[in-house]
């Protein structure tokens, strides 16, 4: 970190401390900031006072055990190739996990971007290549954009399992669970930057919670903490956009767009907080002849958590991974018993990183 930095650090620190009177609580809805708060060293000058908590900031977290158990079911289909980002493929289902089946033999391929998808079913018309869609805002715009030239190219042996959600819908549940009592939101500046502004100000006029739109940097990690613990301490909730360097308060309108246009809201079930109606996407009848489960009937059985994993708990702020009875015993990054020990976004796997320093 620069020097000015540094010195602007020590003094929002201090501005930090002066604020916190009374106990607080903030939450970090995205994953990648947790990580950012360990790695940056900020809670290492917070007072104890102030109680940061995880949210469901993690697309592989908060995708159901019933929804992984789909996808470890289609891969046994032997014309299907199953195609996903890297976190996916070590998530434990009820049975297995996907990179399990890919030791099988099943073909599973992971890709770097949902684009990759199109130059594999063109070279390959012999099998099928399913998209494994997780994700919130941020990264939906490129599944949406990667159907339509799918749609454009005529391209029939691509098809997709759109498990995507939105974090934005997913706020105003998160602050009605019961035992769960945030003051203030550390607002991803990623999703936000697809958004905008205007759909999170129902935090401020609904439940009159402080929110941050907040970059990744050290600074403006710091900077956000300050101005949540000055609004909790002064009683005057708003939204406030940090990243402005990045984040417009009208978003990214043609992201936007080809959401609008490729998907339509339907519900959705999430870890920790169960069927949240109108949090996920699926396809428009434009692009419904694209849905995996449209063209392949999948007969389930009956899926189950865990046995001991917490994860659901982590997700919605009402434990911390160092509670889990399993943290750092039986689930380990090497050998990880629930999904926040597996994603790079992670609580779990930031407190195992981090917290046993």
């Amino acid at each position: 970190m620069p020097d000015q930095n540094k010195q602007i650090a020590r003094q929002l620190a201090e501005k930090i401390r002066a604020n916190v009177t009374h106990p607080m609580t903030i939450m970090e809805v995205c994953g990648t900031h947790t990580h950012a708060l360990f790695a940056h060293g900020i809670r290492s000058i917070i007072p104890p006072e102030l109680n940061l908590i995880s949210g469901p900031g993690c697309p592989v977290c908060v995708t159901s055990q019933h929804d992984i158990d789909i996808m470890i079911k289609l891969a046994s289909v032997p014309t299907l190739t199953i195609c996903t980002f890297g976190d996916m493929m070590r998530v434990p289902g009820t049975k297995g996990s996907l990179l399990t089946e890919r030791a099988n033999g099943t073909d599973i391929r992971v890709m770097y971007s949902p684009f990759d998808v199109i130059s594999w079913a063109e070279a390959d018309p012999s099998r099928e290549f399913v998209l494994i869609g997780i994700g919130f805002e941020t990264t939906i715009p490129s599944f949406g954009a990667t159907i339509k030239a799918a749609k454009e190219k005529g391209i029939k042996n691509l098809s997709i399992l759109s498990l995507h959600k939105s974090v934005v819908d997913a706020l105003e549940p998160l602050a009605t669970i019961p035992g769960v009592s945030v003051d203030g939101l550390i607002l991803p500046g990623h999703v936000v930057t697809i958004t905008g502004i205007e759909p999170f100000k129902i935090l401020e006029t609904e439940f009159g919670t402080a929110s941050v739109v907040t970059g990744f940097e050290a600074i403006d990690m710091i900077a956000s903490i300050e101005y949540l613990t000055r609004m909790i301490h002064d009683k005057t909730p708003k939204v406030l956009n940090q990243y402005t360097r990045v984040v417009k308060n009208e978003g990214n309108r043609i992201a936007q767009e080809i959401i609008k246009e490729v998907f339509t809201p339907c519900d959705s079930n999430w870890r920790g907080m169960g069927n949240l109606p109108g949090t996920g996407l699926t396809l428009s009848k434009e692009y419904e002849d694209f849905d995996v489960l449209k063209r392949h009937k999948v007969e389930m059985e009956e899926s189950k958590e865990p046995p001991g994993c917490i994860c659901g708990q982590v997700i919605t702020g009402s434990a911390k991974p160092t509670e889990c009875p399993l943290f750092a015993k039986v689930c380990t990054p090497a050998n990880p018993v629930g999904p926040c020990m597996v994603s790079g976004e992670g609580s779990c796997s930031a407190y195992y990183k981090y917290s046993r320093i």
